[in-house]
């Protein structure tokens, strides 16, 4: 099988499958599907194989299912965790979903290596738009997918502040945001929220806590 080949059956060009090769470019949900139907694996395996090529052993051991999320042990007490994916075009089902509490439709997944077992559940998210990009270590550009930790009821506002001052998935009434939390006003009952990118088209602004319906910590990032 040539990278020409691949290129041709996933619908790319040769270009592409070179930077996804060399993992200079994020590799699509919908591309990374037929990636792995191509070589007949599931996304999972097909994690797995890049963890092996990457000289993190993997020796075969059952999985497990915590929290929604299916984790595969790896050496060094890490695993790859399969977690439920909201894309940008699937946001409003998500949230579609969320108001008349139906049962999640998690169409899509995606893989993240993890050091630890979480005791709330895990979910990614596609990130839009460049709000949260300054070209720093904590960027979090467009078209990334972030895992996000999911927080308790009232977490984030009965915290002492050291849950502040860090980038969350805000899963509002009418739209999914990634911010960064500052601070509670528990007068005001809303959560100061920031931009990383500090061009001029993007505000900083304070959020009524009555919009927001979950909230998830960022763990972890794919770009």
């Amino acid at each position: 099988m040539s990278q020409s080949d691949l290129a041709k059956e996933i619908g790319v060009s040769l270009r592409t499958i070179q930077l996804y090769e060399k993992k200079n470019a994020n590799i699509p949900i919908k591309n990374l599907t037929k990636i792995a139907a191509f070589f007949d694996l599931s996304i999972a395996e097909l994690y797995l194989q890049e963890v092996n090529e990457s000289e993190v052993t993997y020796t075969k051991r059952q999985p497990f299912t915590k929290k929604g999320s299916v984790f595969y042990p790896l050496d060094h007490g890490k695993h790859l965790v399969m977690v439920p994916l909201v894309l940008t075009e699937y946001q409003k089902a998500f949230l579609d979903d969320l108001a008349e509490n139906a049962q999640d439709n998690d169409t899509f997944q995606t893989g993240f290596i993890v050091d630890f077992l979480p005791e709330e559940n895990l979910r990614a998210f596609e990130i839009t738009g460049d709000s949260m990009n300054d070209g720093s270590i904590d960027a979090i550009p467009n078209k990334a997918v972030v895992l996000g930790l999911k927080l308790k009821n009232n977490q984030l506002v009965k915290t002492d502040g050291t849950l502040w001052n860090t980038a969350y998935m805000l899963v509002c009434k009418d739209r999914i945001i990634c911010k960064w939390v500052t601070g509670i006003d528990s007068g005001k009952k809303t959560m100061y929220c920031q931009n990383l990118n500090k061009s001029p088209e993007y505000q900083d602004f304070e959020l009524s806590l009555e919009d927001v319906l979950q909230v998830y910590k960022v763990v972890k990032k794919q770009i």
